[in-house]
């Protein structure tokens, strides 16, 4: 078995459950790349041995690895799918960090979630992904995002309006401090918190909400994700920020952004105990009586 390995270089990362991850991937004699900054960071405060290789990009891990495990919370989540690209490798979100709805396995979970890759009991869950289309190279390579794009403004005073439209068919104009486009997965994200819906995995959807809009008649849209959103801002600043998952730029109001669904999927190894109602229930704590 060969994995690559991405984390953060935090102090959650210097537990004995990740010495336990290491131990049991020596265990299995499994090759393991670990990304090059985070190996220098654990290397002298864990007892890192066996076949140990690091990588720094793309290429570095690619047709080279069976799998990816990501160390952290949903952000450093996001961060590894900037490794794993197209290229299909699945990857395993190891939660170190606090809500974990992508980095779902538990550190206490870590040793029956070797196995599980080594006994290959699991299946693979395809996620879609948003891609920004126009301007081309507006984010370098990695011109697509797990979970959503996010325009907001960039100082504290003035609202902006977010012009949008759907396959040339004007929508609406939003008047906000922002305005989010989430796929399912990044449904239970930034969108969720805006009053965005719950969406599952594979609904073949886009969730249109709007940050703190002026109107309060203006609510979350839900469209399929075979559309075409053109978004064109206005607003009294020059300047606007865009975000894309865990990477952003600054853009002026002559920028105008086309947005689609990418032509390939993000696989997500999903263990034998997981589901999307479980994650769900467990992360928002639907049921929990806290009078008790």
């Amino acid at each position: 078995m060969k994995v690559a390995i991405y984390g953060r270089s935090t102090n959650d990362n210097l537990s004995e459950h990740i010495q336990l991850l290491f131990d049991q991937l020596n265990k299995f004699k499994t090759e393991i790349f670990i990304y090059a900054p985070f190996y220098t960071f654990i290397k002298k405060k864990l007892s890192i041995s066996g076949h140990i290789k690091t990588f720094e990009t793309h290429e570095d891990i690619n047709a080279k690895v069976d799998y990816m495990l990501s160390l952290g919370g949903d952000g450093t989540f996001l961060e590894s799918i900037t490794f794993v690209r197209h290229s299909g490798i699945p990857i395993l979100g190891i939660n170190t960090g606090r809500l974990g709805f992508l980095a779902n396995v538990a550190k206490i979970e870590i040793n029956d979630a070797i196995e599980a890759l080594v006994n290959k009991k699991y299946s693979i869950e395809k996620r879609a992904l948003l891609s920004v289309t126009k301007p081309e190279n507006l984010f370098g390579e990695v011109n697509y995002g797990l979970n959503e794009l996010t325009i907001l403004k960039k100082d504290s005073s003035a609202m902006v309006t977010i012009h949008t439209y759907i396959n040339g068919d004007y929508l609406n104009s939003y008047f906000a401090d922002g305005l989010i486009v989430a796929t399912p997965t990044g449904s239970t994200a930034y969108s969720l918190s805006c009053g965005g819906p719950l969406v599952m995995p594979g609904s073949q959807n886009f969730v249109i909400t709007p940050i703190a809009p002026h109107n309060l008649n203006v609510r979350p849209l839900v469209i399929s994700d075979n559309n075409i959103i053109t978004l064109k801002i206005q607003g009294r600043s020059p300047n606007y920020l865009v975000s894309l998952d865990s990477r952003s730029e600054t853009i002026d109001d002559s920028v105008e952004l086309t947005l689609q669904k990418a032509d390939f999927y993000m696989h997500l190894i999903k263990l034998e105990n997981q589901s999307f109602f479980n994650t769900m229930r467990n992360k928002l704590l639907w049921g929990l009586d806290k009078r008790n």
